[in-house]
């Protein structure tokens, strides 16, 4: 069973993932896994035929080019975005196939953005208050507020996530979300 675990920017998708990789749940983080994908063949050339030579310097990926060039061209954005979806989704389901767990967790803050929800059995999404989400990230960003606002402004609304996903975790307090963590994890592998 694939189980994506989404959340908007700062909401504490890691912490919640970490939890659940405790209890031996095989996770798939598709943000680190896209970037070593990004560093292979044929992924790597398609991206050099889209935006030069720049986007690389040397083997590694040059991502403060790349940013720049598809946050000022939302079409590079989505042909740079058909190029890694496909081949991180591709990347995912090897993963899962390989598992002997009865689920595995697929992680992307952009998990429906991306289209990843098809893909799943169940989805689980976690939300926090705005105002501790963006504390969150421009204390670990080291950004400012307005940057982080931007970034949330590009991803769904947590309603969204809410009316769309098979569970909720509201990440305001530890100790309630160990006991969520566990509560979801006894149902999924009852199911």
């Amino acid at each position: 069973m694939i189980v994506g675990l989404t959340g908007g920017i700062g909401s504490g998708k890691t912490t919640i993932l970490k939890m659940f990789e405790k209890l031996g749940v095989p996770i798939y983080i598709a943000d680190v896994e896209s970037k070593k994908i990004m560093k292979k063949e044929p992924v790597k050339s398609e991206i050099i035929d889209l935006l030069g030579d720049m986007a690389y310097l040397g083997e590694e990926i040059n991502t403060a080019f790349i940013s720049e060039k598809v946050f000022n061209d939302k079409l590079i954005l989505k042909k740079l975005n058909e190029i890694i979806h496909p081949a991180v989704r591709k990347d995912f389901l090897n993963f899962s196939q390989n598992s002997t767990y009865k689920y595995v967790i697929y992680e992307t803050a952009i998990l429906f953005e991306s289209g990843g929800g098809e893909i799943c059995d169940k989805i689980i999404s976690v939300i926090a208050p705005e105002e501790t989400r963006i504390k969150r990230v421009v204390s670990r960003d080291k950004c400012d507020e307005k940057d982080v606002k931007a970034r949330m402004n590009n991803q769904v609304s947590d309603q969204y996530r809410i009316e769309n996903s098979d569970f909720v975790i509201r990440n305001d307090s530890l100790d309630i979300v160990k006991k969520i963590v566990f509560e979801i994890n006894d149902v999924l592998l009852k199911i």
